[in-house]
């Protein structure tokens, strides 16, 4: 695998969030409430930034993501474009805010090539292309148990960290996986995202698609 190299010229931001059940709309079918949101600009690991609900309200959590989210060319994540841009701009419809604007996106899920039958999810592809970090470090998903995500759900104080951990962990971990899958080809390039406000559009979210990050 090649070092990460950005684009010249463009700004990449690469952002992941968490979030937990908040109310059921319909039997089955619980609504999203975020928890943390990670976000740093691609080939600057010190640009991480982290806001965690319990620690910041979601109102400023929102409008902190938006504004590096409006500074960007291009942003980047795992199946964004099916789960965390449509919650996130579902949280800002929720409080009346701003809805998120157009945007270039770079989905390493909706974005690979076509396939079947094998699973496309950021814990598969980071063991099987086992991308390190720059100090040699191998880069894994951050496990949580089933008793760990009540605990971050609830918003406890070992939660809390739980959540930050897991959400540094999935932004750090991607940037270096999205550089190993666009080493191999792997990778359509980026197109536009256009939640649209002429017409409504509800996403399926990770539940009812039955997918998964």
């Amino acid at each position: 695998m090649t070092e990460y190299t950005a684009t010249p010229g463009l700004r990449i931001l690469d952002f992941d969030i968490e979030n937990r059940p908040l109310s059921y709309w319909v039997p089955d079918r619980p609504t999203a409430d975020i928890t943390s949101i990670a976000s740093a600009w691609v080939g600057d690991h010190d640009s991480m930034q982290v806001d965690l609900l319990g620690v910041v309200d979601t109102r400023t959590m929102l409008a902190r993501f938006v504004a590096r989210y409006n500074e960007a060319d291009i942003v980047t994540g795992h199946y964004i474009s099916k789960h965390d841009l449509p919650i996130i701009n579902g949280a800002l419809y929720d409080l009346d805010m701003p809805l998120l604007g157009p945007k270039m996106y770079s989905d390493t899920k909706t974005h690979m090539f076509k396939k079947a039958d094998i699973p496309a999810t950021q814990e598969f592809l980071l063991e099987l292309l086992d991308p390190q970090c720059p100090i040699g470090i191998p880069l894994m998903k951050y496990h949580m148990s089933q008793r760990t995500w009540r605990e971050a759900n609830r918003l406890s104080p070992e939660g809390i960290q739980q959540t930050r951990t897991r959400v540094i962990n999935d932004v750090h971990a991607h940037e270096h996986m999205r550089q190993a899958m666009l080493d191999r080809g792997w990778l359509k390039p980026a197109s536009l995202w256009n939640p649209g406000a002429e017409f409504s559009e509800v996403g399926t979210g990770r539940v009812a698609s039955g997918e998964s990050k």
